[in-house]
């Protein structure tokens, strides 16, 4: 009997692997590019599962649950278990009861990222097993094998994904749904689970003799495997190592060539290694961001040549035309067919060569070259706050009051695009609201002059701890939080102050002004953004204040609700100066075409802050349309 298949993207399998493995339990926050894995095993209805307030939450309540003997998933993006990184290490002395599996989507190329840092070490450092898939099918696989693994060897396990693989589509084999795994049963053992230094000390030693153990699963697993060259022919002694989403690159340019592909890269498979260089002369490790499998085996390895980040760069992502390139060098030099002469320093020379005469070696130049042939058919479309966006009249405000703008993670950072130009930092989640008190505390000229901006979720996330240490600390700055009432950048997902669950029933709603009240924050302004003037009005009030403030701005998100249409605006030619104030505003619905401005009426969303903006009241209302 035939299994069912279907094109799915790597969170999807991912979600579909968490079913087929009896996962009872899930959490995350959402963070790009790994937001989809909860909402699609959320949509199966038959695993609890839950939008924590951050990371380390997220992971701390999937740790609970593993104790309590029930399989349990929590996903991250790569920055994200620099959050949870505190419970994370120590995790791996207690272990688990129920399997507990991390899943870290990394982002090489920072295509939604402050950072492409390389989460593989986190896996060695914390002596954790990580798992790296190189297809969706994979992902739903190796998520199932990392539940064994876990429970098997007594640790959590981290399944690392990078942003190609998580949202690229390829088949999937369906397996068994719906299936439960027995739960496991708890027994009290603080010697385990209460890490007080008694008892990590022996944790600690434990741990050691486990990753001794998985070092011998990891050269026996079938996850790591050697696959021999397409044509069959001898590789001349030139083999090629790499794991990921990398290997789908490496296997489509070096075709000719045995690979060594690590779907297990913690700890490594040394002793497969060892076989796999026993008859080559050159091996060529292909691996996005740092030389994490190269580093190790050059440490362990002296008689074979081993190369990899002497051809790749140690950033940004990969690709096969980077890949095909080298291919054709090494054909066309000589090393393919003279492996007697790989010599040290002929393959230095070599690679001096290529890179001088190879001009998509390096990274940046490929990508300009991609970009200029686009640019030839596609017209340039930078991000953009939506029409309608709540954010804007914050940022137009604090742009003309000239202020200091501490900004955060959140769709309002694109405020630091032209027009509205207005954020001065953005560092990660929360520390806006930190470094404000910093700058006003370091230099006494900058007071009543610093605004940090944070959005409901970050605060949620992380930015009530700053908030605290504003008052603790004695801040007198302005916190403007931009309440609009979502999780907007991932997808609008909720969070504590919507009201609802990931699964859809009430809860208590927790208010931002409620915190800021409990904390000892006495002046509290509650305003709605698109009334510019009011809004306006308050801001320079609470600047002038010689205390700490917060105005919470409170407007749903314009893309959640587009049936609320109060009505559309058009710009009345007869009185308008062409002055190009509402341009100004970054609003994508106001453009300029035949020395005029206008409104397109498809994209506006019937906000009304242009028409306040404009000086001349040439924005009208048009009472015609609904």
């Amino acid at each position: 009997m035939k299994k069912e298949v279907a094109i799915l993207t790597g969170n999807e399998a991912i979600a579909l692997g968490a079913l087929e493995a009896g996962v009872r339990f899930a959490s995350a926050y959402p963070g790009t590019p790994s937001t989809e894995i909860l909402e699609n095993i959320a949509e199966s209805g038959s695993i609890y599962c839950q939008w924590s307030v951050n990371e380390k939450v997220a992971l701390e309540v999937a740790s609970g649950a593993s104790i309590a003997g029930k399989r349990a998933i929590v996903a991250m993006k790569h920055v994200g278990l620099n959050v949870a990184s505190d419970p994370f290490m120590t995790l791996a002395y207690t272990g688990v009861n129920g399997g507990l599996v991390i899943i870290s989507a990394d982002d090489p190329g920072m295509h939604s990222s402050q950072n492409e840092q390389d989460n593989r070490y986190y896996a060695k450092m914390a002596k954790v097993p990580l798992l790296e898939p190189a297809d969706s099918q994979e992902c739903k696989d190796f998520l199932i094998k990392a539940f064994e693994v876990s429970e098997k060897f007594d640790i959590p396990v981290l399944l690392r994904t990078t942003t190609r693989i998580s949202h690229s589509g390829s088949v999937v084999r369906k397996g068994k749904t719906g299936k439960q795994k027995t739960d496991r049963i708890y027994k009290k053992d603080p010697a385990k689970y209460v890490m007080i230094p008694a008892f990590a000390r022996s944790r600690h030693r434990i741990l050691l003799q486990k990753y001794e153990k998985l070092k011998e699963f990891s050269d026996k697993t079938d996850i790591n495997r050697i696959i021999d060259s397409k044509d069959g022919k001898s590789s001349c002694g030139i083999g090629i190592i790499t794991g990921g989403v990398c290997f789908q690159y490496a296997s489509e340019a070096f075709r000719n060539y045995p690979i060594l592909k690590l779907g297990m890269t913690n700890p490594l498979p040394f002793n497969l290694i060892r076989d796999f260089l026993s008859d080559k002369s050159l091996i060529i490790v292909v691996e996005e961001l740092e030389p994490f499998i190269e580093e190790q085996i050059k440490a362990c390895f002296t008689g074979c040549r081993v190369i990899g980040k002497s051809f790749f760069p140690d950033y940004g992502e990969l690709n096969v035309e980077i890949l095909d390139n080298l291919n054709d060098f090494i054909s066309s030099t000589g090393i393919k067919n003279s492996p007697g002469e790989l010599t040290l320093k002929n393959i230095e020379d070599r690679i001096k060569e290529f890179k001088e005469e190879n001009s998509c070696l390096t990274e940046e130049k490929y990508k300009t070259e991609i970009k200029n042939s686009v640019k030839k058919t596609i017209p340039p479309r930078p991000p953009v706050l939506c029409a309608g966006c709540t954010h804007r009249p914050v940022f137009h405000i604090l742009k003309k009051l000239k202020v200091i703008v501490m900004g955060d993670i959140g769709c309002y950072t694109l405020s630091v695009l032209p027009p509205l130009s207005s954020l001065d930092s953005c560092l990660c989640m929360g520390a806006g609201v930190g470094q404000a008190l910093g700058v006003e505390k370091a230099n006494e000229d900058y007071k009543n002059k610093v605004v940090s901006v944070i959005g409901d979720s970050t605060f949620f996330h992380s930015g009530i701890t700053s908030l605290i240490d504003n008052v603790f600390n004695k801040g007198t700055g302005l916190v403007i939080i931009l309440d609009n009432r979502a999780t907007a950048m991932t997808g609008h997902q909720t969070n504590p102050g919507i009201g609802k669950t990931l699964m859809g029933e009430d809860t208590h709603t927790i208010l931002p002004e409620e915190i800021a009240k409990a904390i000892g924050v006495k002046n509290i302004r509650i305003t709605d953004p698109y009334d510019v003037r009011l809004l306006e009005k308050i801001i320079k009030e609470e600047l002038k204040r010689k205390e700490l403030s917060v105005i919470i701005c409170r407007r749903e998100c314009a893309l959640i609700n587009k049936t609320e249409n109060p009505g559309k605006f058009y710009i009345d030619d007869s009185v308008c100066k062409k002055c190009g104030m509402c341009i100004r505003t970054g609003c994508p619905a106001i453009g300029f075409e035949n020395d005029k401005y206008f409104i397109n009426r498809t994209v506006c969303t019937g906000c009304g802050v242009c028409s306040q903006i404009c000086p001349w009241d040439s924005i009208k209302r048009n009472n015609d349309i609904s």
